[in-house]
């Protein structure tokens, strides 16, 4: 939290010229927010982001990441065609979500089109519907500039109130206590101010939202779900499980929006696919809940009734059951549960996949990495779970020339993937290309926006070339033109701050 807030801090002090806006209306208009670029948005979204990657909680689980990014891309494409996603905006900002391990159930929208989604969240939502509203909403904050408007708007303040009231109004620290006594530690004036402005962005970014879940492929219904989710939550719950609920506080105004537009609309919410729960169990064992509820989800199967149970509730208490085994390290448990959920998603393919990607995980976690490699034979060879899980497999068997070329296409197509860079650094690694290696362990912090740290490992490569340790030129030089270009990053950045 201390992190973020120096960091929101450094970019308000830069930002605390900028002249108020003279009037504002009810609904500020949208495209506002042009007094703070789409550069500088962007610059003090990867300064905050370099924070939440050293964050404990941060994870980067291929299975989920992909899941929720997939949810997220379908929105942004249905922000662009509907023309809410300006092409600028489209260019430069990073449409990137970061899962956080919290059990709490919140996310958050950043500035540069970062979005984080921690577990807790994924956890409750009964369909991927609900999970798109969420991420709808937040998407229109980005796209509708809600953080370039709510810096001018505060331009007449002090550079830490603005930073305080930004921390607040995004949820960007874990404690709602925190987060509330940052809001009311201004003045009481400025504090009812951006209170007032923020609804107004809750109400917009709600209109837009929900204008998105159709084109992208997601029942509106889902807004509604949420909605009266986030509603009995409101009523029975006060304890800070609900973050969600603190940085956007529901009104009677905004519900009654939703359920009219639903009515309009006349829409209905489709069963959850068996992927999503799925992935809502892998969500819940993973934000590590304690032993005894692995315990209870590895047992539930057993049961008496679980046969009656319908397919849906079957499919999530297999994977739960297969996955809280695998964490307690009882692979006998874990293959017998793994084998109920095989037989239970027979005929659909995404839930198929994800059975065969958890099967190769346990094979892997059980020291078998020619199994692991069975399991993932006829998935496809250009999605990133199977690439990384083949990795690690060829890795424990010490053949990896036959994966390197794959690795190294995936990340001149994602130079962000920070943990593709770190498996193709092992592959090299294995393979004795150790200046290459090197230079992948580089490219891994430049992708977590860590340029001290890419500095230190280019460097090495340097100091490797220089005392002969690798005769490969080509790389040597790129190492040389890299380093420069990040030399160069870090200067910005401390010029930034």
């Amino acid at each position: 939290m201390r992190r973020a807030l120096a960091v929101l801090v450094s970019a308000a002090l830069l930002l605390s010229g900028v002249p108020p806006l003279h009037a504002q209306s009810a609904l500020p208009s949208m495209g506002d927010g042009a007094e703070m670029t789409l550069a500088a948005e962007r610059r003090l979204g990867d300064e905050i982001i370099a924070s939440l990657y050293r964050d404990p909680d941060y994870m980067d689980d291929a299975p989920l990441q992909e899941y929720v990014q997939g949810i997220f891309q379908s929105l942004v494409d249905a922000a662009s065609a509907r023309g809410e996603l300006l092409p600028d905006l489209h260019e430069r900002f990073a449409w990137q979500v970061l899962l956080g391990r919290d059990r709490q159930v919140n996310a958050f929208a950043l500035p540069g089109g970062y979005l984080g989604v921690y577990l807790g969240l994924i956890a409750v939502v009964s369909t991927p519907d609900e999970l798109a509203s969420v991420m709808a909403h937040e998407l229109s904050h980005v796209t509708q500039r809600h953080i370039a408007r709510l810096i001018a708007q505060q331009g007449r303040q002090t550079p830490l109130m603005i930073g305080a009231l930004i921390l607040g109004a995004l949820a960007a620290s874990k404690s709602p206590d925190a987060a509330q006594a940052l809001m009311i530690g201004g003045q009481a004036a400025a504090v009812q101010n951006q209170l007032n402005f923020s609804r107004d962005m809750e109400r917009e970014a709600d209109r837009v939202g929900y204008g998105l879940m159709a084109p992208a492929g997601f029942s509106p219904q889902g807004f509604v779900a949420m909605f009266d989710k986030l509603q009995q939550a409101n009523r029975i719950n006060d304890n800070g499980s609900w973050p969600y609920l603190r940085s956007h506080p529901l009104t009677t105004q905004r519900i009654a929006d939703m359920q009219s537009r639903h009515a309009l609309a006349g829409s209905a919410q489709p069963p959850a696919p068996l992927q999503h729960v799925m992935m809502v169990a892998r969500a819940r064992v993973l934000m590590r809940p304690g032993v005894d509820a692995w315990r209870q989800w590895a047992a539930a199967p057993q049961d008496a009734g679980f046969a009656q149970l319908g397919r849906a509730a079957r499919v999530q208490a297999w994977y739960a059951a297969a996955l809280s085994s695998l964490q307690l390290k009882n692979m006998a448990d874990a293959r017998k549960a793994l084998a109920g959920l095989i037989q239970d998603v027979d005929g659909d393919a995404a839930a198929q996949r994800q059975a065969h990607l958890l099967a190769a995980e346990l094979e892997l976690q059980d020291g078998r990495p020619a199994e692991a490699l069975a399991q993932l034979q006829g998935l496809p060879d250009n999605r990133r779970p199977e690439l990384l899980l083949r990795t690690q497999a060829l890795l424990r068997q010490g053949d990896t020339a036959s994966i390197a070329g794959a690795l190294q296409t995936w990340v001149a197509n994602h130079p962000e993937d920070a943990g593709a860079w770190q498996a193709l650094a092992q592959a090299w690694q294995q393979q004795g290309q150790l200046l290459r290696a090197v230079r992948a362990e580089a490219e891994a912090q430049v992708a977590h926006h860590d340029y001290a740290a890419a500095i230190d490992r280019f460097k090495a490569g340097q100091d490797l070339a220089r005392r002969g340790g690798a005769q490969d030129y080509i790389e040597a030089s790129i190492i040389d033109t890299r380093l420069r270009a990040v030399e160069s990053l870090l200067r910005e950045q401390a010029a930034q701050r």
